[in-house]
């Protein structure tokens, strides 16, 4: 049954790629022969016109994170069916569309991002209250990460007084690499853009220390606390988001992509395996339309998230990818491809997870990742290595996720305080030049790590939760932006109305729900107000642009008849 379900989900998203991909590419009117932003506006720093292979490690990368792992786990209790079918129709017309749709509509309005877009199709306010709104999102995004990052990094041997260990667990194990992979990074950068290495042996180069990497992590592992891993994340994206995209960011997230497609294929083979040698998969078609998640709708669809659709790809897609993209031509296999093949993951984290699934339920596994890490593992017997391997690679793009992060609230915060004609925060004169240092790259990284660093290190349960449901809802907002612009240049968008009025009426009714469980249940703790006040603004942003956003689309309609 595995094998037939991994074969039945590659087998429709390449079907969803070659036609409806196509389908969407030639309704838009992506031009090869039109020079892309990245092209026109390189400055070295941001607008870095990168190789097509290399952009897709960076925006894969940047758009998996932990996500298309955690999000189909934690959904499994639903049964296999559902997860299933959400992440395939979900990734073909709802995640596809919304990701391929945000990187063209930012390409073309000159690598800004999805606010820009707002701007240009319903107006300023509108414009700044999805700002406001995204940077809300990103604030729950690097709290979630550094949470996840510092807990996989941290180790239970600091009190030993060391800072290597030769015995590694699978944590210090992870931390180790992860600390070279930075440093095979800023080489890997170097190499190609400074000292002219050509991208295949260059290639074939990082592969090569990558393995070295694992060799010498699965052998040695560095030991330290919670706390200075979180300090030490906050300090790295600060610079990640600061320098030049070619030195880190790129590299980084190009060669940590070989680890998510070896992932895959270690995966791919051991649902093999196990089906030859006779493993079942424990999880149930379907358990119910009510589980300890809530009701299938709206929970099922918030909770996969990342499988089928993410709001946090629009902003990936119009923040960095867009300012990187050398040829329109691109966007699809980039921007469409990439989210196929993230549902694809999701896919194979629902058949992980039921290897493991009586388990899973009964509370023995202490993450999604975890659970993930084991059931592959499983398949192969148990095996320790695959278990350590992959936990690293689950942690490893919950630090892409980070960087990107960070980068992308640098940018809404320029957007968010600078006037029109105002280029940077310079331009800026009196009490405006004050508030415009709120926009200074420096400064704005600082604001987003320390609040970010904070609440993460708080660990607060609730920031998931929250996270789930408003960044399914920049997913609908999102969509609602490319149909209003697309409709106001003459192009279709009525393929943008089912996927966006769902993910809209899903996700404000899951905000509502827990607006109300509060209330009903109590406000014990600062962490019940804090995702109380959080899910009352989310809903009262959205609500506004829900209403200029429609009415910009149908008004526009009322006029063309």
């Amino acid at each position: 049954m595995a094998l037939l379900i991994i074969l039945a989900a590659i087998v429709l998203l390449v079907i969803g790629y070659i036609f409806y991909g196509s389908w969407l590419a030639k309704q838009w009117g992506v031009d090869p022969d039109r020079k892309t932003p990245a092209v026109e506006l390189d400055d070295g720093v941001d607008y870095v016109a990168a190789k097509p292979v290399v952009l897709m490690g960076h925006h894969f990368s940047s758009i998996a994170g932990a996500g298309p792992i955690n999000g189909p786990v934690q959904a499994s209790v639903f049964g296999w069916v559902p997860v299933f079918l959400w992440c395939v129709i979900g990734g073909i017309f709802f995640g596809g569309l919304h990701d391929f749709g945000s990187l063209f509509a930012s390409v073309r309005h000159g690598g800004k991002s999805i606010g820009d877009v707002i701007k240009d199709s319903m107006g300023k306010r509108a414009h700044k209250l999805f700002l406001i709104f995204a940077l809300l999102v990103l604030v729950l995004v690097v709290a979630s990460f550094v949470n996840v990052v510092a807990g996989t990094f941290m180790s239970d041997n600091t009190g030993n007084g060391y800072l290597f260990n030769t015995t590694p667990t699978a944590n210090e194990t992870t931390a180790m690499v992860s600390m070279l992979f930075i440093v095979l990074a800023i080489v890997y950068g170097i190499l190609t853009n400074k000292a002219g290495l050509k991208t295949l042996p260059a290639t074939i180069l990082g592969i090569a220390c990558i393995l070295i990497f694992l060799f010498l992590g699965l052998r040695v592992g560095l030991v330290a606390s919670r706390t200075f891993w979180i300090v030490f994340i906050g300090v790295y994206i600060a610079i990640a988001s600061l320098v030049p995209v070619w030195i880190l960011l790129q590299p980084r997230d190009y060669l940590s992509s070989f680890l998510l497609y070896g992932m895959m294929a270690v995966a791919i083979i051991g649902i093999i395996v196990s089906t030859f040698s006779g493993m079942k998969l424990e999880v149930p078609a379907f358990t119910g339309w009510t589980t300890k998640l809530g009701g299938l709708f709206p929970a099922l669809f918030i909770t996969v998230a990342c499988g089928a659709c993410s709001g946090f790809h629009s902003l990936v897609a119009s923040g960095t990818t867009s300012k990187q993209l050398a040829n329109e031509r691109d966007a699809k296999p980039i921007g469409y491809g990439a989210m196929l093949v993230e549902s694809a993951l999701g896919v194979i984290s629902l058949i992980a997870v039921g290897m493991v699934y009586n388990q899973y339920v009964d509370g023995a596994f202490g993450s999604p990742a975890v659970a993930f890490a084991s059931g592959i593992a499983a398949m192969f017997g148990g095996s320790g290595v695959i278990h350590a391997l992959l936990t690293l690679a689950v942690s490893v793009f919950a630090l892409t996720s980070l960087d990107t992060a960070t980068r992308l609230s640098r940018f809404m915060f320029s957007e968010l305080f600078l006037k029109e004609g105002e280029a940077t925060w310079k331009d800026a004169s009196g009490f405006r030049k004050f508030l415009c240092h709120l926009c200074h790259p420096l400064t704005g990284t600082l604001i987003m790590v320390l609040i970010g660093c904070i609440l993460g290190g708080l660990s607060l349960s609730q920031i998931w939760g929250l996270f789930g449901a408003a960044n399914q809802l920049l997913a609908g907002l999102a969509l609602m932006a490319v149909c209003a612009w697309l409709g106001n240049i003459g192009k279709n968008n009525k393929m943008f109305y089912v996927p966006m009025v769902f993910m809209l009426c899903a996700t404000i009714c899951q905000l509502i729900i827990t607006i109300f469980k509060k209330f009903n249940g109590g406000l014990a703790a600062w962490g019940d107000w804090f995702q109380l006040i959080f899910a009352i603004a989310m809903v009262v942003l959205a609500v506004i642009l829900v209403i200029e956003g429609f009415q910009t689309i149908f008004s526009k309609k009322k006029a063309k008849a």
